[in-house]
């Protein structure tokens, strides 16, 4: 699957934030006091676990950052699969500069490469039926963009990228306006023709309404493996059917053998432990 690359005015923003965060006001007082400024070596970035790794443009972005002199050389692309001890990229140039940008660096690959890894075992497990392992919203603020780039690499796919993506009624639009009936009567009577609507139901009732509303897309939030099988049944084709709520490493495959056609995954970009990356000196 083709990977649409992060656009790089992201990649800048979120990188140049995080470095100023890190050096604060008189910057990396332990590499200045220890390592001389003409201090040049060769440095790797190596995994330490099984993973599919992402973030690299960041990571290289970090250190032009701070020295453009910096030789930055990846040995794999985002969306690969790593093992431990696995070369990632090398890196030459002032130690001084090197060391300064370190953890920001890593920070991104480590993080962005744990939810990669986390999304591919759901696709794994699921990959013989129909349903589409996809992000939610629930993302960490001022990166969301990354996060949902790193799911690509882990062979996800992305939800809303934002509110103003798509309609999409929950449970609260719907207990504001009264019912799923009226919640998806004003929402066609405002929304363009091109725009996609989605509602979120929580039973077998709400699901029946929105059907006979003509609802094209159904999310069915928290419901038991009995009701998302009945759910596909009742609704026989006729809308695209997101199941979400409480899905894990442990039920994803029974949910994903009901026949429903989405998987929405909170916990991908919101609980994803980093991936354990390293920098070492080579030379």
């Amino acid at each position: 699957m083709k990977i649409d690359p992060i656009p790089p005015h992201i990649i800048k923003k979120s990188v140049k934030y995080a470095i100023a965060e890190d050096l604060g006001q008189i910057g990396d007082l332990t590499s200045n006091y220890l390592i001389s400024k003409d201090q040049e070596n060769e440095w790797v970035i190596t995994s330490n676990q099984n993973g599919i790794v992402a973030g690299i443009n960041c990571a290289e972005y970090a250190f032009s950052f701070i020295d453009k002199d910096i030789c930055f050389n990846a040995f794999i692309d985002d969306g690969e699969k790593v093992i431990t001890d696995t070369k990632i990229a090398s890196i030459s140039g002032r130690s001084l500069s090197i060391l300064t940008a370190e953890r920001t660096a890593l920070n991104f690959i480590g993080h962005l490469s744990g939810i990669a890894s986390e999304t591919n075992k759901y696709v794994e497990l699921t990959k013989h039926t129909k349903a589409k392992v996809v992000s939610t919203r629930k993302t960490t603020p001022g990166i969301r963009a990354l996060e949902k780039y790193a799911i690509r690499c882990g062979g996800g796919f992305n939800h809303r990228l934002g509110l103003d993506y798509a309609i999409l009624i929950k449970d609260n639009h719907i207990e504001a306006v009264g019912s799923v009936k009226e919640a998806l009567k004003l929402a066609k009577q405002k929304a363009s023709h091109l725009m996609s609507i989605e509602i979120e139901v929580d039973t077998i009732e709400q699901l029946e309404e929105a059907l006979m509303c003509d609802a094209k897309i159904i999310l069915l939030d928290n419901m038991t493996i009995d009701n998302l099988k009945a759910a596909v049944n009742m609704n026989n084709g006729r809308a695209i059917l997101e199941a979400s709520g409480n899905i894990n490493e442990n039920n994803v495959l029974e949910v994903a053998e009901t026949g429903v056609d989405i998987i929405s995954i909170g916990r991908l970009t919101h609980s994803s432990p980093s991936l354990d990356i390293s920098l070492h000196c080579s030379r």
